[in-house]
């Protein structure tokens, strides 16, 4: 058995995967010792699989030897140790914070996997040599890469991007780019001068896709330079906010949300909120004609698939597979809502309208999702 520092987190990572990059972060900026492995080492296989109980990734082994997949399930491990230093106070940051985790890791699936797969000319020998060195080195292993790779190309299509919706996924994404862009030009995070919960989640698609592979990375370069020095603030352990004159240290008082904050909601409300109401129409239907057992897999390759769902954006019809994921992390920023005090929601529920985003709250599975051993699964 491979000898350990026991006093290291192993990390079970890989640089261009998604989900990697938002718990490789708050490692990071926590200054948490870490090593960092693909799951190609045989230790992934023989030591961490059979407590992780699916092989993806990120997924995070303790010092003690405790196995924690997920890179939601990473962060709350070390939020609830640690009196939740990433959770602001307000109940207007607090609703937003959580809100963007969900947004990032899941409401911007369809630009991420758009700018990765559908520009092969700039991305393709980058992308290829990750792949192949997350493998082992057998005999297998071309083979193994292409067979993942066109498995990840379909992902494209199957979270909504085609040839007739293209035009209209570019065209959120880069409105998003840029009002985020003039946000960053007054604070170096989302809602101030240290990184929230939500900061992480939205990292997860703008690093390993959005802000390293070639084709977007210059896209984010050229339109919007302040965005990717986020992402290369948000991989580093300071505060790393040299371009900011009279720099403050924790978020914005007064549970203050910016209008700059406020202007990137109201873009990305336009694909989040028709999305996620179709989605659980979808995974609704599916719950009352399947009734899936308590404790059965709701997420990942152990889950039923509940299908696509369909919405309507800018004119087009987008088809996207209906995720319960985006749900269990969504209960999160309804549960935040339902603890506040009737005044803290209704400055929140101005808030949200202010953004597009008041749906987020009542939308909800019939059935929630819960994490046990390791796996979501229906309550």
């Amino acid at each position: 058995m491979t000898q350990y520092d026991n006093k290291t987190h192993r990390l079970y990572a890989m640089t261009h995967s998604l989900y990697s990059g938002r718990a490789r972060s708050y490692l990071i900026k926590h200054q948490i010792p870490f090593q960092e492995l693909s799951t190609g080492h045989e230790s992934f296989k023989s030591e961490v699989l059979p407590q992780g109980k699916l092989p993806t990734i990120p997924t995070l082994v303790t010092p003690e030897g405790e196995v924690i997949r997920d890179g939601a399930a990473i962060i709350e491990h070390f939020e609830a140790a640690n009196g939740r230093p990433c959770r602001p106070v307000g109940a207007r940051q607090q609703i937003i914070s959580a809100l963007f985790d969900v947004i990032g890791t899941d409401g911007l699936l369809r630009p991420a996997m758009h700018y990765r797969w559908n520009f092969p000319e700039d991305n393709l020998e980058f992308v290829r040599y990750h792949f192949l060195h997350s493998q082992r080195d057998t005999p297998q292993r071309e083979e193994k890469t292409e067979a993942m790779m066109n498995r990840m190309r379909h992902a494209a299509m199957i979270f909504g991007v085609t040839d007739q919706s293209r035009e209209v996924v570019e065209a959120l994404y880069l409105e998003c780019l840029s009002a985020l862009d003039v946000h960053l030009s007054q604070y170096p995070y989302l809602l101030g001068w240290r990184p929230c919960v939500g900061d992480f989640g939205l990292l997860a698609p703008m690093y390993a896709h959005l802000g390293r592979d070639p084709h977007p990375a210059l896209l984010m370069q050229q339109r919007a330079a302040r965005v990717h020095r986020w992402v290369e603030r948000m991989n580093r352990a300071d505060q790393d906010v040299p371009e900011y004159f009279n720099a403050g240290t924790d978020f914005l008082s007064d549970d203050e949300v910016p209008d700059s904050l406020v202007a990137v909601l109201r873009v990305l409300a336009e694909d989040f909120v028709p999305e996620t109401l179709a989605a659980a129409e979808a995974i609704n239907t599916w719950l009352a004609e399947n009734q899936p057992e308590p404790g059965s897999p709701a997420v990942g390759r152990l889950a039923q698939a509940p299908g696509s769902a369909r919405f309507s954006l800018r004119g087009e019809t987008i088809d996207a597979l209906a995720q319960p994921h985006r749900f269990f992390l969504l209960q999160r920023v309804q549960d935040a809502y339902a603890a506040l005090s009737a005044n803290g929601k209704a400055s929140v529920d101005t808030l949200l309208s202010d953004c597009g985003m008041t749906p987020v709250i009542t939308a909800s599975l019939s059935r929630r999702i819960v994490r046990s051993d390791n796996l979501e699964v229906w309550e």
